[in-house]
């Protein structure tokens, strides 16, 4: 059947994540591995009372078909949530998608051809990786440091490469570092931009999930000439299970992303978008973001003290004012997908850093999830891994 499969086949590989996930489902696995929101935070009262109303005021319309760009109250609360942190929009500027994961791959199907150029940070997530690969993109990746992608670099990228479609950028507590990209750096981005001629696609998944620091205002906020296309999502602030995202930017370009949608689903969920819609004419959202900033927050600082305590003094990790992840960089000498399989072997487990490198080479790195564990799990889990690690370092010392 191989003769079958279209070339575009060929570059469809299993996300490394989702498959570590499996390993990781048996009860007595301690894991850091997925991105996932505390599933005990979810309002599921709250959205049983809004389901019901749904189905009481508009159940045959909740039901039914819909229009593809998005339910308009639904795009209307999400005009409103940008407007809060910067970004000035319209309804019509609005696309509601099936998660943000499908904003990633329709902004892959438009703007990709084969062979085509996307910038984006080293490290990135790897599910946008994954979907642009679908599409033979080939990857430039521009250095990081605790302060986002280095602004020097950027430029030097683009004057090297002028045929860049897109910078592909995640600054607000990225994935897989947990870095946050400083204010001024924002701007450059914007300027760097436009006077290059390169679009920027802005991934905010978790943006609104700041527990410290001071808040920031999106790339887009200095967008000035509809550059800048913005994809967030519901999946942190509310449930991931409704596969709610979306995509902002200038009509011209939303107009292109909804036929394309057309051909992928027609449209997203009509009834998660009513339900959420009415969640949130019926409760205050940021209230209950802020619940989950305060337990991401003390799941944080649990970690990182478990790092300090139990981890050896020569690693490296980031230190993440809000999101979902820890970055870890061990020594040049540590692979950290043979640490995996150890530290597996001892019902923990974790992301390796590798397969957020898109044009590889770099083994000694790892991402750690805090949001999914209660703290005395969190303990036990690092305590675990940190023993692995002190005897790994211990046996490099020794056979070197």
């Amino acid at each position: 059947m191989d003769d079958k499969y279209s070339t575009r086949a060929g570059y469809v590989k299993p996300s490394e994540t989702r498959e570590i996930l499996k390993v990781t489902e048996r009860p007595e696995v301690i894991s850091f591995a997925g991105g996932l929101p505390a599933p005990e935070l979810f309002p599921v009262d709250a959205i049983r009372a809004a389901a019901d109303a749904v189905l009481t005021e508009m159940g045959q319309a909740s039901l039914q078909y819909s229009t593809t760009e998005g339910y308009t109250p639904l795009r209307t609360a999400i005009c409103e949530r940008m407007s809060a942190i910067g970004i000035q929009s319209k309804v019509e500027q609005v696309l509601v998608t099936s998660g943000s994961q499908q904003a990633i791959d329709l902004t892959g199907k438009l703007f990709i051809n084969e062979g085509d150029t996307v910038i984006c940070e080293s490290p990135t997530y790897l599910a946008a990786i994954n979907a642009f690969k679908v599409y033979d993109a080939r990857f430039v990746e521009v250095a990081m440091d605790d302060d986002g992608m280095i602004m020097e670099e950027l430029e030097k990228t683009l004057q090297a490469h002028p045929e860049a479609k897109f910078i592909y950028t995640i600054p607000d507590f990225q994935n897989p570092t947990g870095r946050t990209l400083k204010l001024d750096r924002r701007q450059r981005m914007v300027e760097l931009a436009n006077k290059y001629n390169v679009l920027i696609v802005e991934d905010n998944p978790y943006g609104a999930v700041r527990f410290a620091g001071e808040s920031l205002p999106p790339v887009k906020h200095f967008d000035t000439e509809g550059r800048v296309i913005y994809l967030s999502t519901f999946s942190k602030i509310f449930a991931p299970g409704l596969r709610l995202g979306w995509v902002c930017a200038s009509e011209e370009i939303i107009d292109k992303y909804v036929a394309l949608k057309q051909s992928a689903d027609l449209h997203t969920d009509s009834f998660a978008q009513m339900l959420t819609a009415k969640y949130m004419e019926q409760n205050d959202i940021n209230a209950h973001v802020e619940k989950i900033k305060d337990v991401y927050k003390e799941r944080c600082e649990t970690m990182l003290s478990c790092i300090k305590e139990y981890f050896p003094a020569s690693i490296k990790h980031s230190v993440p004012e809000g999101g979902l992840f820890i970055w870890v960089e061990l020594p040049d000498t540590v692979d950290s997908s043979v640490l995996f399989v150890e530290c597996l072997n001892n019902n923990v487990a974790f992301v390796p850093g590798a397969p957020f490198f898109p044009n590889g080479g770099v083994k000694n790195t790892l991402r750690l999830n805090y949001s999914n564990m209660p703290n005395e799990r969190i303990v036990e889990g690092m305590k675990r891994i940190g023993e692995v690690l002190q005897r790994e370092l211990n046996d490099v010392t020794v056979s070197n």
